[in-house]
């Protein structure tokens, strides 16, 4: 069975870095565009970064572009978030997500895999 699952998250302060990784099983996910979406208390589930099957193609939410990065290891079946100067709205649980096409990761926000999300948080 196919699984995402996150580490990395944890508790840092305002304009610290944090590195979240997303190590996928069950199956090799090296051809599907994977991202990482957040969702904060009482808001809407938001795209965060998406990378695509082989790299070379990236999406950033308009808040954290120049702050957040997204890669991929697909050797490691692994994806990662480097998120650095972190800001108290960055809190959220961040979660894991791959799908074979891409407008249904970034454009749809509906893709077929997720993973259970890891909890970050950024004091002030």
């Amino acid at each position: 069975q196919a699984q995402l699952r996150e580490s990395g998250g944890g508790l840092v302060q305002a304009g610290g870095s944090l590195r979240l990784s997303c190590a996928a099983s069950g199956r090799t996910f090296s051809s599907y565009p994977m991202g990482w979406f957040r969702q904060a208390p009482g808001k809407e589930r938001e795209l965060v970064a998406a990378i695509s099957s082989l790299g070379r193609n990236t999406h950033y939410a308009d808040s954290v572009k120049g702050r957040f990065t997204i890669a991929r290891d697909n050797a490691k079946n692994t994806v990662y978030l480097q998120m650095n100067s972190l800001k108290p709205e960055d809190t959220a649980v961040y979660y894991c997500a791959a799908d074979l096409v891409w407008v249904r990761l970034v454009d749809a926000g509906t893709p077929d895999y997720w993973g259970q999300g890891t909890q970050v948080t950024v004091s002030s």
